[in-house]
Protein backbone atom coordinates (compact mmCIF):
# COMPACT_ATOMS: atom_id res chain seq x y z
CA UNK A 1 0.00 0.00 0.00
CA UNK A 2 1.09 3.20 -0.43
CA UNK A 3 2.08 5.91 2.01
CA UNK A 4 0.35 8.73 1.85
CA UNK A 5 3.08 11.87 2.78
CA UNK A 6 1.77 14.99 5.02
CA UNK A 7 2.09 18.50 2.97
CA UNK A 8 3.17 21.22 5.24
CA UNK A 9 2.61 24.64 4.89
CA UNK A 10 5.78 26.66 5.06
CA UNK A 11 6.95 28.30 6.97
CA UNK A 12 5.14 25.92 9.64
CA UNK A 13 6.08 28.00 12.80
CA UNK A 14 7.25 30.99 13.78
CA UNK A 15 10.64 31.28 16.14
CA UNK A 16 9.58 32.82 20.01
CA UNK A 17 12.30 34.80 20.69
CA UNK A 18 15.37 33.22 20.29
CA UNK A 19 13.89 29.94 20.66
CA UNK A 20 13.45 27.94 17.16
CA UNK A 21 10.58 25.96 16.78
CA UNK A 22 10.44 22.62 17.63
CA UNK A 23 8.55 21.26 14.82
CA UNK A 24 11.74 21.54 13.11
CA UNK A 25 13.33 19.37 15.08
CA UNK A 26 10.76 16.62 15.16
CA UNK A 27 10.86 16.79 10.75
CA UNK A 28 14.38 15.86 11.50
CA UNK A 29 13.66 12.84 12.68
CA UNK A 30 10.20 11.58 11.41
CA UNK A 31 9.79 13.76 8.11
CA UNK A 32 13.64 14.57 7.55
CA UNK A 33 12.57 14.98 3.18
CA UNK A 34 9.40 16.36 4.13
CA UNK A 35 7.06 17.85 1.29
CA UNK A 36 5.91 21.80 1.80
CA UNK A 37 3.98 24.09 0.01
CA UNK A 38 4.51 27.67 0.48
CA UNK A 39 2.66 31.13 -0.65
CA UNK A 40 3.75 31.29 -4.31
CA UNK A 41 4.77 28.13 -6.63
CA UNK A 42 4.95 24.35 -6.51
CA UNK A 43 5.58 21.61 -3.87
CA UNK A 44 9.19 21.22 -2.41
CA UNK A 45 11.07 18.69 -0.38
CA UNK A 46 12.13 20.64 2.78
CA UNK A 47 15.92 19.29 3.93
CA UNK A 48 16.34 19.68 7.36
CA UNK A 49 19.49 17.58 8.60
CA UNK A 50 22.77 18.80 8.61
CA UNK A 51 24.25 16.28 6.54
CA UNK A 52 21.75 16.48 3.97
CA UNK A 53 21.71 20.14 3.74
CA UNK A 54 25.83 20.15 3.08
CA UNK A 55 24.90 18.28 0.70
CA UNK A 56 22.85 20.03 -1.10
CA UNK A 57 24.57 23.22 -0.72
CA UNK A 58 27.59 21.71 -2.38
CA UNK A 59 26.64 18.80 -4.94
CA UNK A 60 26.55 20.53 -8.30
CA UNK A 61 23.21 18.07 -9.17
CA UNK A 62 20.66 20.78 -7.26
CA UNK A 63 20.98 23.63 -9.24
CA UNK A 64 20.17 27.15 -9.22
CA UNK A 65 20.21 28.18 -12.36
CA UNK A 66 17.56 25.71 -13.05
CA UNK A 67 15.29 27.70 -11.09
CA UNK A 68 15.18 30.60 -13.33
CA UNK A 69 11.88 30.72 -15.23
CA UNK A 70 10.29 28.07 -13.20
CA UNK A 71 7.76 28.48 -10.77
CA UNK A 72 9.62 27.69 -7.97
CA UNK A 73 8.05 27.88 -4.80
CA UNK A 74 9.12 30.35 -2.57
CA UNK A 75 7.39 32.55 0.46
CA UNK A 76 7.62 36.07 -1.23
CA UNK A 77 7.29 37.94 -4.29
CA UNK A 78 10.50 37.19 -6.28
CA UNK A 79 13.71 39.24 -4.73
CA UNK A 80 15.97 38.28 -7.54
CA UNK A 81 16.10 39.19 -11.13
CA UNK A 82 17.28 36.35 -13.50
CA UNK A 83 20.66 37.66 -13.95
CA UNK A 84 21.56 37.99 -10.59
CA UNK A 85 24.81 35.94 -9.03
CA UNK A 86 22.81 34.29 -6.63
CA UNK A 87 20.41 32.57 -9.68
CA UNK A 88 23.86 30.88 -11.27
CA UNK A 89 25.84 27.76 -11.13
CA UNK A 90 29.30 27.58 -12.18
CA UNK A 91 30.92 28.35 -14.43
CA UNK A 92 28.79 31.69 -14.81
CA UNK A 93 28.74 32.13 -11.17
CA UNK A 94 32.45 31.51 -10.70
CA UNK A 95 32.85 34.01 -13.61
CA UNK A 96 31.26 36.58 -11.24
CA UNK A 97 32.12 35.92 -8.38
CA UNK A 98 36.13 36.13 -9.18
CA UNK A 99 35.44 39.57 -9.96
CA UNK A 100 35.24 40.53 -6.86
CA UNK A 101 36.17 37.94 -4.41
CA UNK A 102 39.86 39.27 -3.54
CA UNK A 103 38.07 42.17 -1.47
CA UNK A 104 36.34 39.75 0.72
CA UNK A 105 39.12 37.13 1.01
CA UNK A 106 40.72 37.52 5.30
CA UNK A 107 43.81 39.43 3.82
CA UNK A 108 41.19 41.85 2.00
CA UNK A 109 38.75 42.17 4.93
CA UNK A 110 41.62 42.63 7.53
CA UNK A 111 42.80 45.71 5.91
CA UNK A 112 39.70 47.21 6.38
CA UNK A 113 39.67 46.30 10.09
CA UNK A 114 41.13 49.84 11.01
CA UNK A 115 38.17 51.89 8.99
CA UNK A 116 35.43 49.60 10.42
CA UNK A 117 36.93 50.27 13.98
CA UNK A 118 37.17 53.90 12.88
CA UNK A 119 33.49 53.95 12.30
CA UNK A 120 31.95 51.77 15.11
CA UNK A 121 34.01 54.40 17.48
CA UNK A 122 32.32 57.20 15.61
CA UNK A 123 28.15 55.38 16.53
CA UNK A 124 29.53 54.75 19.50
CA UNK A 125 30.53 58.32 20.34
CA UNK A 126 26.96 59.56 19.39
CA UNK A 127 25.60 57.09 21.24
CA UNK A 128 27.26 58.08 24.18
CA UNK A 129 26.75 61.53 23.65
CA UNK A 130 23.28 61.12 23.43
CA UNK A 131 23.08 59.34 26.31
CA UNK A 132 21.14 56.26 27.41
CA UNK A 133 18.32 55.08 26.91
CA UNK A 134 19.43 54.42 23.42
CA UNK A 135 18.12 52.17 20.57
CA UNK A 136 21.14 49.98 19.52
CA UNK A 137 19.42 48.83 16.47
CA UNK A 138 19.30 52.39 15.13
CA UNK A 139 22.43 53.24 16.86
CA UNK A 140 25.26 50.33 15.66
CA UNK A 141 23.73 47.78 13.98
CA UNK A 142 22.13 48.75 10.97
CA UNK A 143 24.27 51.85 10.12
CA UNK A 144 27.18 50.06 10.76
CA UNK A 145 27.31 47.22 7.98
CA UNK A 146 25.75 49.90 5.42
CA UNK A 147 28.39 52.63 6.83
CA UNK A 148 31.08 49.80 5.42
CA UNK A 149 29.96 48.10 2.30
CA UNK A 150 28.72 51.77 0.85
CA UNK A 151 32.03 52.68 1.70
CA UNK A 152 33.39 49.75 -0.13
CA UNK A 153 31.13 50.06 -3.17
CA UNK A 154 31.80 53.66 -3.23
CA UNK A 155 28.19 54.78 -2.61
CA UNK A 156 27.83 58.73 -1.68
CA UNK A 157 27.02 59.47 2.09
CA UNK A 158 23.93 61.41 1.13
CA UNK A 159 22.52 58.09 -0.92
CA UNK A 160 23.38 55.28 1.91
CA UNK A 161 19.81 56.46 3.73
CA UNK A 162 18.19 55.60 0.28
CA UNK A 163 19.35 53.03 0.16
CA UNK A 164 18.53 51.45 3.50
CA UNK A 165 15.16 52.67 3.30
CA UNK A 166 14.96 50.43 0.14
CA UNK A 167 16.37 47.71 1.61
CA UNK A 168 13.99 47.31 3.98
CA UNK A 169 11.01 47.91 1.93
CA UNK A 170 12.49 44.76 -0.17
CA UNK A 171 12.77 42.39 2.92
CA UNK A 172 9.65 43.33 4.38
CA UNK A 173 7.53 43.96 1.36
CA UNK A 174 4.77 41.37 0.91
CA UNK A 175 3.26 43.11 -2.18
CA UNK A 176 4.76 41.80 -5.92
CA UNK A 177 4.12 45.17 -7.04
CA UNK A 178 6.17 47.08 -4.21
CA UNK A 179 8.51 44.90 -4.37
CA UNK A 180 9.45 44.76 -8.35
CA UNK A 181 9.44 48.79 -7.95
CA UNK A 182 11.95 48.54 -5.17
CA UNK A 183 14.63 46.73 -7.04
CA UNK A 184 13.83 48.92 -10.05
CA UNK A 185 14.70 51.76 -8.25
CA UNK A 186 17.64 50.38 -6.73
CA UNK A 187 18.80 49.48 -9.82
CA UNK A 188 17.87 52.24 -11.54
CA UNK A 189 20.17 54.51 -8.51
CA UNK A 190 23.30 51.50 -9.38
CA UNK A 191 22.84 52.46 -12.76
CA UNK A 192 23.78 56.29 -11.82
CA UNK A 193 26.34 55.36 -10.01
CA UNK A 194 28.37 53.28 -13.05
CA UNK A 195 27.45 56.21 -15.20
CA UNK A 196 28.96 58.59 -12.50
CA UNK A 197 32.26 55.94 -12.54
CA UNK A 198 32.07 55.99 -16.11
CA UNK A 199 32.83 59.78 -15.86
CA UNK A 200 35.19 59.88 -13.36
CA UNK A 201 37.07 56.40 -12.65
CA UNK A 202 37.52 55.39 -8.93
CA UNK A 203 39.39 52.68 -7.40
CA UNK A 204 36.17 51.56 -5.38
CA UNK A 205 34.82 47.94 -5.46
CA UNK A 206 31.74 49.64 -8.12
CA UNK A 207 34.72 51.63 -9.82
CA UNK A 208 36.86 47.96 -10.82
CA UNK A 209 33.64 46.56 -11.85
CA UNK A 210 33.08 49.16 -14.36
CA UNK A 211 36.67 48.53 -15.47
CA UNK A 212 35.86 45.03 -16.00
CA UNK A 213 32.74 45.66 -17.91
CA UNK A 214 33.90 48.83 -19.98
CA UNK A 215 37.65 47.98 -20.73
CA UNK A 216 38.14 43.38 -19.94
CA UNK A 217 34.48 42.66 -21.14
CA UNK A 218 33.84 40.52 -18.23
CA UNK A 219 30.76 41.11 -17.46
CA UNK A 220 27.52 42.33 -19.01
CA UNK A 221 25.80 45.53 -18.16
CA UNK A 222 23.00 44.13 -16.42
CA UNK A 223 25.42 41.55 -14.70
CA UNK A 224 27.15 44.41 -13.20
CA UNK A 225 24.30 46.16 -11.73
CA UNK A 226 22.66 43.16 -10.45
CA UNK A 227 26.32 41.97 -9.15
CA UNK A 228 26.92 45.41 -6.99
CA UNK A 229 23.07 45.32 -5.84
CA UNK A 230 23.64 41.83 -4.20
CA UNK A 231 26.97 42.93 -3.01
CA UNK A 232 24.85 46.30 -1.52
CA UNK A 233 21.86 44.49 -0.20
CA UNK A 234 23.73 41.26 0.88
CA UNK A 235 26.22 42.91 2.53
CA UNK A 236 23.86 45.35 4.77
CA UNK A 237 20.36 43.58 6.00
CA UNK A 238 22.01 40.26 7.09
CA UNK A 239 24.91 41.63 9.08
CA UNK A 240 22.70 44.15 10.67
CA UNK A 241 20.37 41.38 11.99
CA UNK A 242 23.40 39.31 13.41
CA UNK A 243 25.00 42.08 15.23
CA UNK A 244 21.32 43.31 16.94
CA UNK A 245 21.23 39.16 17.41
CA UNK A 246 24.48 39.37 19.52
CA UNK A 247 23.87 42.04 21.65
CA UNK A 248 20.57 40.65 22.49
CA UNK A 249 21.46 37.42 23.46
CA UNK A 250 24.41 38.49 25.36
CA UNK A 251 22.96 41.63 27.42
CA UNK A 252 19.76 39.02 27.63
CA UNK A 253 22.16 36.53 29.68
CA UNK A 254 24.12 37.50 32.78
CA UNK A 255 26.49 34.37 32.75
CA UNK A 256 27.40 34.56 29.47
CA UNK A 257 27.68 38.84 29.98
CA UNK A 258 29.86 38.28 32.78
CA UNK A 259 31.90 35.60 30.97
CA UNK A 260 33.04 37.95 28.02
CA UNK A 261 34.04 40.75 30.33
CA UNK A 262 36.10 38.43 32.08
CA UNK A 263 37.26 37.02 28.82
CA UNK A 264 37.18 39.17 26.03
CA UNK A 265 39.53 37.06 23.98
CA UNK A 266 36.41 34.72 23.96
CA UNK A 267 34.42 37.22 21.54
CA UNK A 268 34.85 35.46 18.17
CA UNK A 269 33.99 32.21 19.47
CA UNK A 270 31.01 33.76 20.76
CA UNK A 271 30.03 35.52 17.93
CA UNK A 272 30.08 32.26 15.90
CA UNK A 273 27.95 30.99 18.80
CA UNK A 274 25.24 33.22 18.27
CA UNK A 275 25.64 32.94 14.62
CA UNK A 276 24.85 29.69 15.03
CA UNK A 277 21.78 29.32 17.41
CA UNK A 278 19.90 32.56 16.43
CA UNK A 279 17.36 32.65 13.67
CA UNK A 280 17.91 34.50 10.83
CA UNK A 281 15.41 33.85 8.43
CA UNK A 282 12.47 31.43 8.59
CA UNK A 283 11.94 30.83 4.72
CA UNK A 284 14.17 28.22 4.29
CA UNK A 285 17.24 29.27 2.15
CA UNK A 286 17.19 30.15 -1.76
CA UNK A 287 15.57 26.96 -3.76
CA UNK A 288 17.27 24.56 -5.93
CA UNK A 289 16.01 21.95 -8.06
CA UNK A 290 17.68 18.44 -8.61
CA UNK A 291 18.99 18.00 -12.24
CA UNK A 292 19.67 14.60 -11.43
CA UNK A 293 18.48 11.78 -9.08
CA UNK A 294 20.41 12.33 -5.88
CA UNK A 295 20.27 10.06 -2.57
CA UNK A 296 20.94 11.91 0.80
CA UNK A 297 20.85 10.29 3.83
CA UNK A 298 17.40 10.66 4.77
CA UNK A 299 16.47 9.15 1.09
CA UNK A 300 16.25 10.16 -2.61
CA UNK A 301 15.62 13.56 -4.39
CA UNK A 302 14.17 12.55 -7.36
CA UNK A 303 15.55 15.14 -11.03
CA UNK A 304 13.23 17.25 -11.00
CA UNK A 305 12.31 18.02 -7.61
CA UNK A 306 12.71 21.59 -5.81
CA UNK A 307 14.80 21.74 -2.68
CA UNK A 308 14.49 24.03 0.34
CA UNK A 309 17.22 24.13 2.89
CA UNK A 310 16.45 24.87 6.57
CA UNK A 311 20.01 25.91 7.70
CA UNK A 312 18.81 27.26 11.23
CA UNK A 313 17.55 23.47 11.79
CA UNK A 314 20.93 22.42 10.58
CA UNK A 315 22.58 24.56 12.81
CA UNK A 316 20.84 22.60 15.72
CA UNK A 317 20.86 19.00 15.10
CA UNK A 318 22.20 17.35 17.89
CA UNK A 319 23.99 15.02 15.28
CA UNK A 320 26.29 17.42 14.90
CA UNK A 321 26.14 19.46 18.24
CA UNK A 322 26.39 18.80 21.69
CA UNK A 323 23.38 20.03 23.53
CA UNK A 324 22.64 22.25 20.35
CA UNK A 325 20.27 24.74 21.96
CA UNK A 326 22.63 25.85 24.62
CA UNK A 327 25.24 28.83 23.70
CA UNK A 328 28.37 27.81 24.57
CA UNK A 329 31.09 29.80 23.93
CA UNK A 330 33.68 26.79 24.31
CA UNK A 331 32.73 24.62 21.37
CA UNK A 332 34.80 22.33 20.48
CA UNK A 333 34.42 23.03 16.74
CA UNK A 334 31.14 25.19 15.42
CA UNK A 335 31.07 24.27 11.84
CA UNK A 336 27.48 25.93 11.17
CA UNK A 337 26.20 26.91 8.03
CA UNK A 338 24.71 30.14 8.60
CA UNK A 339 26.74 31.26 5.56
CA UNK A 340 25.89 28.52 3.46
CA UNK A 341 28.98 25.89 1.82
CA UNK A 342 30.09 25.21 -1.37
CA UNK A 343 29.98 27.51 -4.19
CA UNK A 344 27.28 29.28 -3.24
CA UNK A 345 28.80 30.19 -0.02
CA UNK A 346 28.06 33.80 1.49
CA UNK A 347 31.18 35.88 -0.22
CA UNK A 348 31.00 38.41 2.39
CA UNK A 349 31.35 36.01 5.12
CA UNK A 350 34.95 37.27 6.87
CA UNK A 351 33.49 40.85 6.29
CA UNK A 352 30.35 40.29 8.64
CA UNK A 353 32.75 38.27 11.19
CA UNK A 354 34.97 40.85 11.23
CA UNK A 355 32.30 43.48 11.75
CA UNK A 356 30.44 41.38 14.17
CA UNK A 357 33.55 41.28 16.41
CA UNK A 358 34.64 44.57 16.29
CA UNK A 359 31.19 45.65 16.96
CA UNK A 360 30.43 43.24 19.93
CA UNK A 361 34.83 43.58 21.45
CA UNK A 362 33.84 47.92 21.83
CA UNK A 363 30.87 48.11 23.12
CA UNK A 364 31.98 45.55 26.00
CA UNK A 365 34.96 47.43 26.52
CA UNK A 366 33.34 51.27 26.18
CA UNK A 367 30.54 50.38 28.03
CA UNK A 368 31.14 48.11 30.83
CA UNK A 369 27.65 48.42 32.72
CA UNK A 370 25.95 47.90 29.36
CA UNK A 371 22.07 46.26 29.97
CA UNK A 372 19.15 45.50 28.31
CA UNK A 373 16.26 48.48 29.41
CA UNK A 374 13.79 45.91 28.61
CA UNK A 375 13.56 42.27 29.36
CA UNK A 376 14.61 39.97 26.91
CA UNK A 377 11.14 38.29 26.33
CA UNK A 378 9.76 41.90 25.46
CA UNK A 379 11.70 42.06 22.71
CA UNK A 380 9.81 42.33 19.13
CA UNK A 381 11.43 41.17 16.17
CA UNK A 382 11.26 42.37 12.39
CA UNK A 383 9.13 40.27 9.97
CA UNK A 384 9.73 39.47 6.28
CA UNK A 385 12.53 37.54 4.82
CA UNK A 386 14.82 37.98 7.76
CA UNK A 387 14.37 38.17 11.48
CA UNK A 388 15.86 40.00 14.25
CA UNK A 389 15.07 42.52 17.04
CA UNK A 390 13.09 45.74 15.75
CA UNK A 391 14.58 47.68 18.56
CA UNK A 392 16.89 47.13 21.16
CA UNK A 393 16.84 49.28 24.28
CA UNK A 394 20.01 49.92 26.11
CA UNK A 395 21.37 51.47 29.07
CA UNK A 396 24.66 51.69 30.40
Amino acid sequence: MDVVENIHSFPMSKPTGFAYPPCYRELQDKEPLARIRMAYGTEARLITRYADVRTVLSDPRFSRAATVGADIPRPTAPLLHDTSILSLDPPEHTRLRKLVAQAFTVRGVETMRPRVEKAVDELLDAMEEQGPPADLVTALARPLPLTVICDMLGVPDAQSDTFRALAHTLFTGTDQGEVESTVGQMMGLIGELVAERRRAPSDDLLGRLVQARDHDDRLSEEELVNLALTLLVGGFENTAHEIANFAALVLGSPEHLAELRASPELVPAAVEEVLRIAPLSVTGGFVRIAVDDVELSAGTIRKGEAVVIDTQAANLDPAVFDEPTRMDFHRPANPHLIFGHGAHRCIGAELARMELQVAAGSLLRRFPKLALAIPRDAIEFTGGVLRGPACLPVTW
